[in-house]
C-alpha cells in the first residue's frame, strides 16, 4: 500500500456494499464466540449433515461423499475408538496421505472429545518419534501407505502404541494390525451423544511446525480457533455458499491435511457453509488445473510455493480458467501478486496470516493488493531491534508503535476474547508471551513475525524474526531479497539468510540458488542484474549453486541446514561464489581464498 491506499479501500468499501450484511453477521458471531459455548468441528459436521444429508460434502479422484453419508461413516469410526478405550481429552495420532479416510478419522476422533495428533507423514526415526513424544497419543491410525513410516519408531514406548490399520487401494496390504474400516463397518451408524457436550474452548487437533529451524513443536488448535476459520475465511471472505440460486461452491484443496491451511482452514470454510471439498492426494503442477476442471470448482486453498510452482509452470490452456471466483491461503508473494492473478483470471484473492499456535487472524476482506488483509482483533507493530532480536523498549521500559508505514514486530493481545492455545510445551509457550508490554500486568503473544503497518488495520508480511539481518548498519529483510532475485531470469528457487563473517559486525548476505537445467550460470552478469535492483548492503556477498533445495511437504525450504553451512562447500555438485571486486561480480570461492576470508585477511 501507499499513498493511494485510501481511495482503494474506499472504493473496494464501496464494492462490498451488496456484501455488507454478510460482513457484519460474519463480525458479530466472532465477537460472540465464546471457549465455554458448546460447539465442536463434529458437532457442525452433524448440523450440516441434518440439513443437507444428500448434498455433496467431499470429492477425491472417483468417489463422492454426501454430508449425511460421511457423517454415518465418521461415527461409526468413532464406536470403534470407543470400544479401543479412546475418551475425551485422549490424544490419537493419525499417520497416512490425504484421502476421504483421514478426514473421517479426524471427525471420529473429534466425536469422542479426543484429540487428532497429525503426523506428519514426511518425518522418519527420531523425528518422528519426537513428533509422537510431544503428542503422546493413547492410539495410532496409520494408512497402508504409511506402514514403512511408522516402523522406522523403534523406541518401545512408541514402537507398542495400540494401532489400527487403514487399507490404500494404490499401496501392498499390510496385516499386522486389525483393519479399522472393517470393524467400523459393523458398528452403529447414528450419532454419539458426547458432540452435545464439547466446548468451543477444547483441543480438537495437534498440528506440527515445520521444523525449518529445528525440530518441530506440535501447536494446540481449538473448536473454537476452527470455527473462527470458518466464519471469518469461508463466511465472511469467501462467501462460501453450499446452494443458493446458481451457486455451489467447491473449494479444492491440494495441500497435506496436517498442515493448518487445509485441516484448520479448507475443512472448516467447506463445513460451515455447506459447500464441498475437492481434496487431492497430493499437490501436482500438471494435475492441477484438470482437477479445477474436473470438479468444477470455484475457489482453491493455496501457499505461496503453490502459487510460484503453478505461475512458472508452460503456459496451457487451463490458464485462463472459467470457474474460479476466489482463492484463499498465505505466502503469496508482492511481486508476482499480479501476475498470478492476471494469468490465471483470478477476480478475489483472500490472503491471509495466522500462525499455527498463534491468536489472531488477518485476511484481505476488501480484494485489496499486495496485503494479508486487516483483522478485528487487538494487535500492535513495535519497534524491533534486529540485532539483539529483541522489542525496542523506551525509558520506561514500554514497548513502542511504529508508526504507518514502517516495519516492526507484530504483537497480538492475549485475552479471554483472543486466548493462546499454545505448543504443548510450556516452556515453549512462556518464551512466545511478552508481559508488561503497554502497562502493567498486560500479555502479549510474539508472532515472531516482522511486518509493514499500512493502516486502516492492514499489515503485509516482511520477513521472519532471525532471517532478517544487519549488514553495514541497514537492516536487510530476506524476502525483499528473494523477490528481487525471483525476478532474474533463470532462477528457480532461491533462499536468503545472513552468515557471519571474521571481523565484520553482523552477518554478510548469502543466496543459494537452484537455477534452470537449461540457464547457463553467468555471475558477472547475475551481479548486474542484482546491482540495478537492489542497494548495496543488500546484495548477497555470497552464492551457492545447488541442484535442488531439500524442502518440507510444504515446500519450504531448510533454511538452518543451509545457516550451518554457511560459505564453505560441502557437495560437488554444488559451487559457491563470492563478491570480493564489484567491477568484477562474483567469482568462484577457492580453497586458498576460503582460507584467507577465515583467517581474516579478507574485509568486506
Amino acid at each position: 500500500m501507499n499513498a493511494h491506499t485510501f481511495p482503494s479501500i474506499a472504493l473496494a468499501a464501496v464494492k462490498m456494499i451488496p456484501r455488507l450484511p454478510r460482513f457484519l453477521r460474519s463480525n458479530l458471531k466472532l465477537a460472540r464466540a465464546k471457549h465455554s459455548d458448546i460447539g465442536s468441528t463434529a458437532l457442525f459436521l452433524e448440523k450440516a449433515a441434518a440439513a443437507h444429508a444428500e448434498r455433496d460434502f467431499l470429492v477425491f479422484e472417483n468417489e463422492r461423499y454426501s454430508y449425511g453419508q460421511f457423517n454415518r461413516w465418521a461415527n461409526q469410526i468413532a464406536r470403534v475408538l470407543e470400544q479401543k478405550g479412546i475418551k475425551r481429552g485422549d490424544c490419537v495420532g493419525i499417520l497416512f496421505e490425504n484421502r476421504p479416510a483421514l478426514l473421517a478419522c479426524v471427525f471420529a476422533v473429534n466425536k469422542l472429545g479426543a484429540i487428532a495428533g497429525m503426523l506428519n507423514f514426511k518425518q522418519r526415526s527420531e523425528v518422528l518419534e519426537h513428533s509422537v513424544n510431544l503428542v503422546k497419543p493413547k492410539l495410532v491410525i496409520v494408512g497402508d501407505e504409511c506402514a514403512e513410516t511408522w516402523r522406522s519408531v523403534t523406541t518401545p514406548e512408541y514402537a507398542s502404541l495400540p494401532r489400527l490399520r487403514v487399507a490404500d487401494a494404490v499401496t501392498v496390504p499390510v496385516t499386522d494390525a486389525d483393519d479399522l474400516m472393517a470393524l467400523a463397518a459393523q458398528c452403529d451408524e447414528h450419532n454419539l451423544p458426547y458432540s452435545q457436550s464439547i466446548c468451543l474452548g477444547e483441543t480438537c487437533y495437534y498440528v506440527f511446525t515445520s521444523g525449518t529451524t529445528g525440530l518441530p513443536k506440535a501447536a494446540a488448535m481449538t473448536h473454537l480457533r476452527w470455527y473462527k476459520a470458518g466464519v471469518g475465511f469461508g463466511q465472511m471472505a469467501l462467501g462460501l455458499k453450499g446452494s443458493k440460486g446458481k451457486q455451489h461452491d467447491t473449494l479444492y484443496c491440494a495441500l497435506p491435511l496436517y498442515h493448518n491451511t487445509a485441516l484448520a482452514i479448507s475443512l472448516s470454510c467447506v463445513v460451515l457453509t455447506s459447500a464441498t471439498l475437492a481434496l487431492a492426494r497430493k499437490f501436482s503442477v500438471s494435475q492441477f488445473w484438470r482437477d479445477i476442471e474436473k470438479h468444477q470448482a470455484t475457489c482453491f486453498s493455496y501457499i505461496g510455493e503453490v502459487c510460484r510452482y503453478l505461475l512458472q509452470a508452460p503456459a496451457a490452456s487451463q490458464d485462463s480458467n472459467k470457474s474460479i471466483r476466489a482463492v484463499i491461503g498465505n505466502g503469496l508473494r508482492a511481486e508476482i501478486w499480479d501476475d498470478f492473478q492476471q494469468r490465471f483470471n483470478i477476480p478475489r484473492i483472500c490472503e491471509l496470516y495466522g500462525a499455527s499456535e498463534g491468536n489472531v487472524g488477518f485476511v484481505n476482506a476488501f480484494n485489496l493488493k499486495r496485503t494479508v488483509g486487516f483483522s478485528p482483533m487487538t494487535f500492535a507493530v513495535v519497534q524491533f531491534n534486529v540485532d539483539t532480536e529483541e522489542p525496542v523498549v523506551t525509558n520506561d521500559g514500554y514497548c513502542q508503535r511504529v508508526v504507518k508505514g514502517e516495519v516492526g514486530l507484530l504483537l497480538t493481545e492475549v485475552s479471554r476474547k483472543a486466548p493462546f492455545d499454545g505448543y504443548t510445551n510450556k516452556e515453549a509457550n512462556q518464551a512466545k508471551l511478552l508481559h508488561n508490554v503497554f502497562k502493567p500486568g498486560d500479555c502479549w503473544f510474539n508472532t515472531g513475525d516482522l511486518v509493514r503497518d499500512q493502516g486502516f488495520r492492514h499489515i503485509a508480511f516482511v520477513d521472519r524474526v532471525g532471517d532478517t539481518f544487519r549488514w553495514k548498519a541497514e537492516n536487510v529483510a530476506t524476502t525483499e531479497v528473494e523477490a528481487q532475485i525471483q525476478t532474474i531470469s533463470g532462477i528457480q528457487e532461491v533462499v536468503v539468510y545472513g552468515v557471519q563473517v571474521p571481523n565484520a559486525d553482523g552477518r554478510a548476505g548469502m543466496a543459494s540458488l537452484v537455477v534452470a537445467p537449461e540457464q547457463a550460470f553467468n555471475p558477472v552478469e547475475f551481479y548486474q542484474g542484482l546491482k540495478a535492483k537492489l542497494p548495496d548492503y543488500a546484495i548477497p556477498l555470497f552464492l551457492r549453486l545447488s541442484p535442488e533445495h531439500e524442502v518440507t511437504t510444504t515446500f519450504k525450504v531448510m533454511k538452518t541446514q543451509l545457516k550451518q553451512q554457511g560459505y564453505r562447500v560441502v557437495n560437488a555438485r554444488e559451487q559457491v561464489f563470492v563478491l570480493l571486486d564489484k567491477a568484477l561480480g562474483y567469482e568462484p570461492l577457492s580453497t586458498s581464498l576460503l582460507q584467507r576470508i577465515e583467517r581474516g585477511q579478507v574485509r568486506f
